[in-house]
């Protein structure tokens, strides 16, 4: 992370968890950030920090001229750096712009984190802008954050091949036509060769059915992706249908989550707990035999006293066991959609804050700015989700379509 985008960072912080009524103190940060980030940049620029003696300097510091600069935040008193030899003026500043672009990157920091546009006005109004700024001017702001948000969404997916790809939506509430919908956010994230993971795509649209996720996979297999071995995902009628048609040769996956959910609706309720105890025998065994075996051990367990949860069971035995044809140590990272569920729920808990959209291309921008954060820690992580040496001979060996022969809810 560069200089600039460290004091950006911490001001955004420092103003998000200040008292609003502390105007003139949020005004002394604000004034010491942007002084900061010119002093940055004029090092940067001459090759050499204050008082520093070095090959790379090409002229010397001659004092600062005042300058006042006006902007939503009121009225800041800042120095711009005299040279020697020459002249700078930073680019932070543009001349005659109101609105400076530190203020700017502050505002956009604080609708990625979560923050409704009503508290960013709220916000401004803190740093002495009396008049606050409107939802429109926020959002106008923030467009500035979809040029990051359209390389994460059509990079190209070849650089390594993805074995393991995991698919999942959730929903908010966007407003269309003068009218409030629902709209499905779909996410793919996929671990990659070398035992990382990223954010694959993103996109946005009416409802999970076959031709929506359809054209969702097959924007991911136009841009590159390849070497799947498993898709792991719900078991949404129209999914099943895309994963069949664009990952062919892939197993799949049926998530033990759901899938837990969808037998336990079949169950009485005073039944229940045994039932769920019972179904989590399978997922302890060792081998793919076994975990056979005791599937269809607990199917007849259940005929008695749950006869629908066992039939469900019986049909969902290829779906459930696909993680078996894999190794043991990747099981337990592979047999459920968990690691998607975690970031669908820290996305739910931003979009919480917005409640309703004004419109499909803002859903995307605050979604798109959370998984390109998002993405950026899954490869810069030090720790490999899964371990390299494992994912290796996966990448090396054909898949087996171990689909089912019809989708099943």
């Amino acid at each position: 992370m560069t200089t600039h985008e460290f004091a950006l960072s911490d001001l955004a912080a420092r103003l998000l968890g200040t008292d609003a009524s502390l105007s003139t103190s949020l005004r002394d940060i604000l004034t010491v950030a942007l002084q900061e980030l010119i002093e940055a940049e004029l090092t940067a620029t001459i090759g050499a920090a204050p008082g520093e003696r070095t090959a790379e300097r090409v002229t010397q510091r001659n004092g600062h001229r005042p300058k006042l600069l006006s902007t939503p935040g009121g009225d800041v008193e800042i120095g711009i750096p005299k040279l020697r030899q020459g002249s700078f003026f930073p680019e932070l500043l543009e001349p005659r712009r109101r609105i400076d672009k530190a203020l700017w990157a502050v505002i956009m920091t604080a609708y990625i984190t979560g923050t409704s546009t009503r508290k960013v006005d709220d916000l401004v109004k803190a740093l002495g802008c009396e008049s606050g700024i409107s939802k429109s001017t926020v959002s106008r702001i923030c467009t500035q954050i979809d040029a990051d948000v359209h390389v994460l969404r059509t990079r190209r997916l070849d650089h390594q091949p993805f074995v393991y790809v995991w698919l999942d939506a959730t929903y908010v509430h966007v407003r269309e036509h003068r009218q409030v919908v629902s709209k499905a956010i779909v996410i793919a994230t996929g671990l990659r060769a070398d035992g990382h993971r990223e954010v694959l795509g993103l996109d946005v649209g009416d409802s999970e059915n076959n031709s929506f996720w359809r054209e969702f996979l097959t924007s991911l297999t136009d841009r590159g992706l390849a070497g799947v071995r498993l898709v792991i995902s719900d078991a949404h009628a129209g999914l099943i249908k895309a994963i069949r048609r664009c990952f062919q040769g892939a197993a799949w996956q049926r998530c033990r989550v759901h899938a837990m959910r969808n037998l336990l609706s079949a169950a009485n309720h005073r039944h229940r707990q045994v039932i769920a105890a019972l179904i989590r025998t399978i997922f302890v065994q060792p081998d793919a035999a076994t975990a056979t075996t005791q599937l269809r051990a607990v199917v007849e367990q259940l005929r008695p006293y749950a006869p629908g949860v066992a039939e469900r069971l019986e049909a969902m035995e290829a779906d459930l066991l696909a993680y078996t044809g894999f190794p043991p140590a990747h099981w337990s990272k592979i047999w459920s959609n968990n690691p998607i569920e975690r970031l669908n729920r820290e996305l739910k808990r931003r979009t919480d804050v917005v409640g309703i959209f004004p419109d499909k291309a803002s859903v995307i921008r605050l979604v798109g700015a959370l998984l390109v954060e998002i993405n950026d820690e899954m490869i810069a992580a030090e720790r490999r989700y899964i371990a390299a040496a494992s994912v290796a001979d996966l990448t090396d060996q054909p898949g087996e379509l171990a689909l089912p022969a019809a989708p099943r809810t």
